[in-house]
């Protein structure tokens, strides 16, 4: 937690149609599937691979199930997954509504200034309501990475849920210019200037 407030601090989905490009990250259109993760590890008990015990918290939390232990794994505590499975677990998580435990998920990541963490992180600032900090993460990713395509389009949308299609626009331009005609990012991103609707995924 403190490291995602510091990182908020040194500078800040949904989301998807059927084309080409990928959605909240992945590197397909379609909807997460669900796994274990939030078909069964939404739950008080979780366990704890540091301590190798169980712990039981106040509340139900959304865990990350690990194949290799098949058990779940409390998510401040997924940092021995590889990345892949991580990112899995984040868009998954993300697309339940899951976005606390999406970001404590995040916070495991070995790389955390990578562009599309930070692509992840304004994804779930956003859904969290916050689209300041959300624009925060999304100009710190094009910063690192000015061709991420994915980061403009989530921005964009982002500018469309507060009304300011004309920066939406400016993105769309962008994403073209970029290589990204036809793709999901651009097609996403032109329904929602459109439509005034974004997306979950």
């Amino acid at each position: 937690m403190l490291r995602t407030l510091a990182l908020a601090t040194a500078l800040t989905l949904p989301l998807a149609l059927p084309t080409t490009g990928f959605a909240a990250g992945s590197d397909n259109t379609a909807k997460p599937k669900k796994t274990e993760t939030t078909q069964d590890c939404f739950k008080a008990r979780q366990w704890d691979p540091e301590t190798k015990a169980f712990v039981r918290f106040s509340q139900p939390v959304n865990g990350v199930w690990d194949a290799n232990l098949r058990k779940c794994v409390r998510p401040d505590k997924t940092s021995h997954l590889d990345s892949d499975t991580l990112y899995k677990a984040v868009r998954e998580l993300a697309y339940a509504g899951r976005y606390n435990e999406a970001i404590q998920v995040l916070d495991q990541m070995p790389e955390q200034l990578d562009d599309k963490v930070l692509t992840y992180r304004g994804f779930t600032a956003r859904k969290l309501g916050n689209l300041e900090q959300a624009n925060l993460y999304y100009e710190q990713a094009l910063t690192l990475n000015p061709d991420n395509i994915l980061a403009r389009s989530y921005m964009g949308q982002g500018k469309v849920a507060a009304g300011d299609k004309i920066a939406a626009r400016t993105q769309l331009r962008e994403i073209q210019a970029r290589g990204g005609a036809g793709t999901w990012a651009e097609a996403s991103l032109r329904s929602a200037i459109e439509t005034g609707t974004t997306y979950s995924y």
